[in-house]
């Protein structure tokens, strides 16, 4: 079974919606730190993931680099040597990165509990471990209970718009550790989980209140900044046209969301070019600002014009994330449509 709170263990989480996974602590075993390869040309080690997977992209210190879903499905945690665990929840359809410094450095392992079909985390930092829900990103069992992880920018799309933005990448390569080829090039919870009206969260118990969007359909979300958290559907993106902009006022910053309707992706940014306030354009070649007339991705590099030869990037907005509609509007209710 997995890591169920005991009697001595105070938690802030309402016990109906608290489930064990069945497959025992670190029966879902966290990456640490595995083999890069180049995302291009194809071999053996990088073969596993197809165009149309979805891929979570993080800078490093050493460069962008891309952890497939196909890792994901079967590790759920990736601990970098930059400090950063990198994460995502196949059920609930959520990537979040966070630092480990809040927790001395210690690694993030997987609980085998969930809470709202969430994963919940824990750091393996004793005595003091604690058990943290992974779309909160917050403390909620244990000694630190309260305590919030630093969040770290990722940007999710498919490996094939990925290549086209870093051709010179790298990606988490199957190596001999990783030798079983089969499990991460099917998805164990089956083609059609990820369907946006497919209700079922595998059974684990999680309120289905909000409606208004079908269930696992993807939104990148805004938490609560004391105005109520804020959510962009990508249908109703994808509706605008095939990449757009979407301005938003959120923590007292103005921001801007892009959205690339061929990647698949939909990314959150500070409305500036540096110090200076920008309004940004969506063309076929990708986000133009108005302050140089530079061509900036969806993950915020710049991809032409005046700042090409520089490694300028738009400041990321690290609290937002994509998940699944129902997952999000569980533990962000009351979110408002920014559409």
């Amino acid at each position: 079974m997995g890591t169920v709170p005991d009697d001595e263990l105070v938690c802030d989480l309402d016990a109906r919606f608290l489930a064990d996974g069945g497959v025992g602590r670190d029966g879902i075993p966290a990456l640490s730190n595995p083999t890069f390869v180049d995302v291009d040309p194809v071999v053996p080690e990088n073969a596993y993931a197809k165009e149309d997977d979805r891929i979570i992209g993080v800078l490093l210190s050493s460069g962008w680099v891309a952890i497939p879903h196909n890792i994901m499905w079967v590790h759920e945690i990736v601990n970098l040597d930059d400090g950063m665990a990198v994460t995502y929840c196949p059920l609930t359809g959520s990537a979040m990165a966070f630092s480990r410094a809040s927790v001395g450095g210690a690694e993030l392992g997987v609980s085998g509990l969930l809470y709202q079909a969430n994963l919940i985390m824990y750091d393996r930092n004793q005595p003091d471990e604690s058990l943290w829900p992974q779309m909160w990103g917050e403390a909620r069992c244990g000694p630190r209970s309260g305590a919030q992880l630093d969040r770290l920018p990722v940007v999710e799309m498919t490996l094939a718009a990925w290549k086209e933005l870093h051709p010179d990448s790298k990606m988490v390569g199957l190596t001999a550790g990783l030798a079983d080829w089969g499990r991460y090039a099917r998805n164990p919870y089956g083609s059609h989980y990820d369907d946006p009206d497919n209700a079922d969260f595998l059974g684990y118990p999680i309120p289905l209140d909000d409606g208004r969007r079908p269930p696992k359909e993807r939104v990148l979300g805004f938490p609560d900044d004391g105005s109520g958290p804020v959510a962009f559907p990508f249908s109703d993106m994808a509706g605008v046209g095939t990449r757009a902009v979407f301005p938003l006022t959120w923590d007292g910053r103005e921001i801007v969301v892009f959205w690339d309707g061929e990647a698949q992706a939909a990314a959150a940014y500070e409305a500036a070019v540096g110090v200076n306030p920008a309004s940004f354009t969506a063309t076929e070649e990708g986000f133009v600002d108005s302050e140089t007339g530079s061509v900036w991705g969806v993950d915020g590099s710049v991809v032409s014009g005046p700042l090409a030869e520089t490694t300028r990037r738009l400041r990321p907005i690290a609290e937002a994330y994509v998940a699944f509609w129902g997952a999000w509007a569980a533990f962000h209710p009351g979110t408002v449509l920014g559409l």
